[in-house]
């Protein structure tokens, strides 16, 4: 098999959960362009509630409202689909000024960063058993650091690292391949609190080897890896995608 035609994802399926807007965005439209169709999930009443300043770019892409902080919402989705190749779950909370630290919003970006990741996993795992498929979970660096301000976010996406792990090892029996990705500073909405603050953005720049943030787009040529032959032999691990930042 050639480069070109890994790459080729025409007749295949794929759903993107947070795929409205952001690194999920960007992913989807990644699969989009190499010949899949893709679905994607996201909180808003309608396609139309999202707009472009925002990062979302819903063109050629399959809208369903789902709220995965709502474990019931999940396990009441009907698919519009029959088959399942490619199951990208880029969902993600955070919330700021010491929020986290809170019990109550502890849960609530835990629920989304972690237990959906597991809920939306599982309830798929028919259709991707059927298809051979792969499962991409985006986690984050913060999964290997300290988070001073956002416990939860780090705690929750360093869980959803060693879940990656687990499912990556328990389903392969399956024919199932779970791996993930672990973005760095990305500029999104949820990252905002440092983009849009130039100290703090040229500070964090200063520390990224390869000298600027990263975008959906370096996040999405890494799922597509991940997802394609070319990592049929990689199964359970997290690259992370973060200009060398953590090296």
């Amino acid at each position: 098999m050639t480069h070109d035609m890994a790459f080729d994802f025409a007749g295949k399926t794929a759903l993107v959960v947070g795929g409205t807007s952001g690194i999920g965005n960007g992913i989807a439209q990644a699969f989009r362009a190499a010949g899949a169709a893709v679905h994607v999930w996201g909180t808003r009443a309608t396609p139309g509630d999202y707009s472009a300043d925002e990062g979302s770019d819903l063109k050629g892409l399959h809208f369903s409202r789902v709220d995965v902080s709502d474990a019931a919402a999940i396990q009441a989705f009907v698919p519009p689909f029959d088959r399942l190749d490619v199951l990208v779950l880029a969902q993600g909370a955070v919330e700021y000024r010491r929020a986290e630290f809170e019990d109550t919003t502890f849960r609530r970006v835990v629920d989304v960063n972690l237990n959906s990741v597991m809920s939306c996993a599982s309830l798929f795992h028919p259709l991707l058993k059927a298809a051979g498929g792969v499962v991409i979970v985006v986690s984050s660096i913060s999964a290997y650091r300290a988070a001073l301000g956002t416990p939860a976010y780090a705690a929750s996406k360093a869980a959803a690292l060693s879940l990656t792990r687990s499912l990556g090892a328990a389903w392969a029996t399956d024919g199932i391949r779970v791996n993930g990705i672990a973005p760095g500073l990305v500029a999104t909405k949820m990252t905002r609190v440092t983009t849009d603050n130039p100290q703090r953005l040229e500070a964090t720049i200063a520390r990224i080897p390869a000298g600027r943030i990263g975008t959906p787009g370096d996040m999405a040529g890494v799922a597509l890896f991940l997802a394609s032959p070319l990592a049929q032999y990689v199964i359970g691990h997290t690259i992370p995608v973060d200009g060398g930042l953590s090296a």
